[in-house]
C-alpha cells in the first residue's frame, strides 16, 4: 500500500508548487518594505494576486486531475486485465488449499470450461499437484501432469500479496495472503518426441547356446543338422518378430539387433525365446539352452552397446546361463536362469585356465590365496590347492585367514600344527597387506564379490589377480582380474581347484592333509554327495582319493559339539512355515563358534521336512543378519537371495542385510516369496 501511494503523493506536491513559490514572493515583499515601502504596495498587491491565482487553480484542477489519473488507472489495469486474459499460455491463481482464485481463458480452455472455475479446487482437476506441493516451502516447483490426453509442465511460484499497510502481514501463510501462481506449459510433442526417441535407440545382443556340444552328443549327422535348422529357425523368428535383424555368428553364437521399443516387448513376454529353444527335441537326450546378453542405452557410438552386449553375456554364462542379462550405463538386469546350470563333460577349460595360471605364476616370486570372510571348509580346501601348487613351483605362498571358527578350526589346527608347514602358512589380512610387491599375486577362491573377501584392500594393492569361484557371477564381481575361472555348475571351488592340479603339472603331490581338506570342501558343499553334484564331482573326489584323503578323519571334523546340535535343533523347532511350502526361522546361536555355519545347518536340517519346498534361517552375527537359504529343485533360492543382495546357487544360496531386524527381514523374505508365486517362479 505504501508504494501504492507514492505516484498519488509526487502528483499533489507537484500541484502544491505554485503556492511554495507565492511564499517566497511574500518574503521578498517584506524585505523591499524596509528599503522602499511606496514601491512594496504595488509587488504586494501583484504577490497577493499571484496567491489568489496559484490558490484557485490548485483546488479548481486537483478534483479533475485526481479523476483523471483514477480513469488511467483504471484503463490501465483493464489493458492490464486482457492482456492476462488474452494470454496464449494457460495461467491460474490458488491458494495454499489449493481454491482457484482466478484464471485465464487459455486456462479455461484446458479444463473445457468457458466460464470460470472459481471456487474450485486445482487438486480435483489435477491430482498430480497435490497438497503437499501446495504447502511446500521451496520458491518454485515443477510439477508434470496430464489433462484431456495433453501432458502439461506446471511451474508453481508463490507470491506475497499484501493486504494491508502492515507489509509482515503479507507473508503469513494462515491468512491465505500467499497465493500460487501457475504457468501451464503443453508438453505433449516433447514427451511423444522424447518416447520416439527412446523407442528407436539400438539395442545389441549376442546370443550363445550353453551346451551346444553336449547336446550333439549321440546324435547321427542327419539329426544333428535337422536340430542345427530348428534352433536356427526358433532364433530368427523371434528377433524378426521384434522388428530386430540377426546375424549367425559360428555354429552355436549369434548376433542380433532391435530397437529399443522392442526390447521392452521381450521384457514383457519374459524372453519366451528361453522356454521355446528348450522345447526344441528331435531325439536328443539334452535340451538345449540359451544364454542372451543386451547391451542398451549407450551413447551414440554402436561399439558401447557392443561392449556392454559383451559384459552381459560374460555375466550369463558366469552364472550358469540359461538366462538374459541386460546392461545399462547404470543398471543390470537379469531374466531367467531358475534351472540348474549345465555341466560340462570337457575338461577343457579347465585345462586351459591351469596352463594360464601356470604362465602367470612363473613370473611372480609369491603368492597370497585368499578366501571369503567367515571361511568354511570348502574355501579353505580350495585355497590349500594353490598353496600346494605354489610351493611345488618354488614360490613362497601365503593364505589369507583372520579367524578360523566351528568344524574349520580342526582342519586348521592341522596344518598350524604340522611341523612340515611354515608358520606364515596363515596370516592375517593386515601381514598379507604388509606382503604384497610387484611379485606378488593375489588368488581368490570360492568368491567373486570384493566386499566378500576376507581382504578387500588386497585386490587394489596388487596388480595381478586370479579368481576362481564356483558361485553365479552378479553386477559387483571383481573387475580387475588378469584371469578369471567361474563355473556355477561346479560344486565347490575345492572340485576346480582338484581339476586344476590335475593339468598345471606332473609334480605336484598332495599330502593326506592336503587332500582331506579338499575333500572335506566338496562334501560340504555337496552335502555328502547328494546336490549339486555332477561326474566332474565324483571324479574329482576320486583323484583326491588317491591322493590320500581318509573319509574317517574327515567324518571326525564334521562332529557338531553339542552347543551346535542345540542352536541347530532350535532353529528347528521354531521354524514359521509359511505359504505351506516355505520354513523360515531365526537362529539363535550365542555361545556357539561359528554361527552362520550353525544357520546353514539348520536350514539344511529344514530342507528334510516333508512338503517343505525351500527353507530360510536367519542368523545374527556382529551387526548383521546372516541368511541361508536351500532348496532341492522346486525353487531357484538364488534367485530369492539376489533380491536381498546376495547370491550363490539354484539350490544353496545366501545374503547378509544390514540395518534391518529379525523381523524386518523376516517380511521382506515374506514379500520375495509371495512375488515369486505372483509370477510363478516356484514350480
Amino acid at each position: 500500500m505504501k508504494n501504492r501511494k507514492k505516484p498519488l503523493i509526487s502528483i499533489a506536491n507537484y500541484l502544491r508548487w505554485p503556492l511554495f513559490l507565492s511564499l517566497l514572493l511574500i518574503i521578498a515583499n517584506l524585505i523591499l518594505i524596509r528599503f522602499s515601502p511606496e514601491t512594496a504596495v504595488y509587488t504586494t498587491a501583484v504577490t497577493l494576486l499571484y496567491a489568489f491565482i496559484a490558490c484557485g487553480l490548485y483546488l479548481y484542477t486537483r478534483k479533475g486531475l485526481f479523476y483523471g489519473l483514477v480513469n488511467f488507472a483504471g484503463g490501465f489495469e483493464d489493458v492490464e486485465k486482457k492482456l492476462f486474459d488474452e494470454m496464449s499460455i494457460p495461467f491460474v491463481m490458488c491458494d495454499r488449499s489449493g481454491n482457484i482464485i482466478s484464471e485465464n481463458k487459455a486456462f479455461s480452455e484446458i479444463i473445457k470450461e468457458g466460464k470460470s472455475s472459481s471456487k474450485k479446487n486445482i487438486s480435483a482437476i489435477f491430482p498430480d499437484i497435490t497438497r503437499e506441493i501446495l504447502r511446500s516451502d521451496e520458491e518454485a516447483v515443477i510439477v508434470h501432469t496430464s489433462f484431456g490426453g495433453r501432458r502439461y509442465s506446471v511451474e508453481i511460484v508463490w507470491t506475497p500479496i499484501a493486504m494491508g499497510e502492515d507489509e509482515e502481514d503479507s507473508i503469513l501463510y494462515e491468512s491465505g495472503k500467499i497465493v500460487a501462481a501457475m504457468y501451464f506449459r503443453d508438453e505433449t510433442d516433447l514427451v511423444e518426441y522424447k518416447k520416439l526417441y527412446r523407442d528407436s535407440r539400438p539395442c545389441e545382443g549376442l546370443i550363445y547356446l550353453d551346451n551346444y556340444d553336449e547336446a550333439m552328443e549321440g546324435i547321427d549327422d542327419v539329426r544333428r543338422s535337422l536340430l542345427t535348422a530348428l534352433i536356427d529357425r526358433k532364433v530368427n523368428s523371434y528377433i524378426n518378430s521384434m522388428n530386430g535383424v540377426t546375424k549367425k555368428l559360428e555354429k552355436d553364437k549369434y548376433f542380433f539387433f532391435v530397437t529399443e521399443q522392442y526390447l521392452q516387448k521381450m521384457i514383457e513376454d519374459k524372453f519366451s525365446i528361453l522356454k521355446d529353444a528348450k522345447s526344441v527335441n528331435i531325439g536328443n537326450e539334452m535340451a538345449v539352452t540359451l544364454s542372451i546378453g543386451i547391451g542398451a542405452e549407450g551413447s551414440s557410438d554402436y561399439r558401447q552397446n557392443y561392449d556392454y552386449a559383451r559384459t552381459a553375456i560374460d555375466l550369463a554364462l558366469g552364472r550358469g546361463g540359461d538366462q538374459v542379462v541386460i546392461k545399462t550405463a547404470d543398471n543390470i538386469q537379469y531374466f531367467g536362469g531358475k534351472t540348474h546350470a549345465v555341466e560340462k563333460n570337457t575338461r577343457v577349460k579347465a585345462r586351459v585356465k591351469a596352463h594360464a595360471f601356470r604362465e602367470l605364476l612363473e613370473n611372480k616370486d609369491k603368492v597370497i590365496i585368499m578366501g571369503h570372510k567367515i571361511s568354511d571348509i570348502d574355501c579353505l580346501g580350495a585355497a590349500v590347492g594353490f598353496y600346494r601348487i605354489a610351493l611345488s613351483m618354488g614360490k613362497k605362498a601365503y593364505i589369507v585367514l583372520n579367524e578360523a571358527r566351528g568344524s574349520l578350526k580342526p582342519l586348521y589346527e592341522s596344518f598350524k600344527k604340522n611341523e612340515s608347514y611354515p608358520k606364515e602358512m596363515f596370516v592375517s589380512g593386515e601381514r598379507a597387506l604388509m606382503l604384497v610387491d610387484d611379485g606378488t599375486i593375489v588368488v581368490v577362491v570360492d568368491v567373486n564379490r570384493p566386499g566378500y573377501t576376507e581382504e578387500p584392500r588386497l585386490l587394489s594393492a596388487c596388480d595381478t589377480v586370479v579368481v576362481v569361484d564356483h558361485h553365479r557371477k552378479s553386477s559387483d564381481t571383481i573387475d580387475n582380474a588378469i584371469l578369471s575361472y567361474v563355473e556355477p555348475f561346479a560344486s565347490s571351488a575345492s572340485e576346480m581347484v582338484a581339476e586344476i592340479l590335475q593339468y598345471i603339472g606332473d609334480n605336484i603331490k598332495l599330502t593326506s592333509a592336503e587332500a582331506d581338506a579338499m575333500y572335506s570342501g566338496i562334501m560340504i558343499d555337496t552335502q555328502n554327495f547328494t546336490t549339486q553334484t555332477g561326474v566332474r564331482t565324483f571324479e574329482a573326489a576320486a583323484f583326491l582319493k588317491r591322493s590320500g584323503a581318509d573319509i574317517i578323519r574327515i567324518r571326525k571334523i564334521f562332529r557338531d559339539n553339542l552347543a551346535d546340535y542345540k542352536a541347530k535343533a532350535k532353529a528347528v523347532d521354531s521354524a514359521e512355515i509359511y505359504r505351506e511350502h516355505f520354513a523360515i526361522s531365526e537362529c539363535d546361536a550365542e555361545g556357539t563358534e561359528a554361527p552362520t555355519v550353525v544357520g546353514a545347518q539348520a536350514a539344511n536340517s529344514l530342507l528334510e521336512i516333508s512338503g517343505i519346498k525351500a527353507s530360510i534361517v536367519l542368523t545374527c552375527y556382529q551387526e548383521k543378519i546372516y541368511v541361508s537359504a536351500r532348496s532341492i529343485d522346486e525353487v531357484n533360492v538364488q534367485v530369492m537371495m539376489e533380491k536381498l543382495g546376495g547370491g550363490g546357487h539354484k539350490s544353496v544360496a545366501g545374503a547378509q542385510l544390514k540395518d534391518m531386524s529379525i523381523e524386518e527381514a523376516k517380511k521382506a523374505i515374506k514379500n520375495i516369496i509371495d512375488e515369486m508365486l505372483n509370477e510363478g517362479e516356484v514350480s
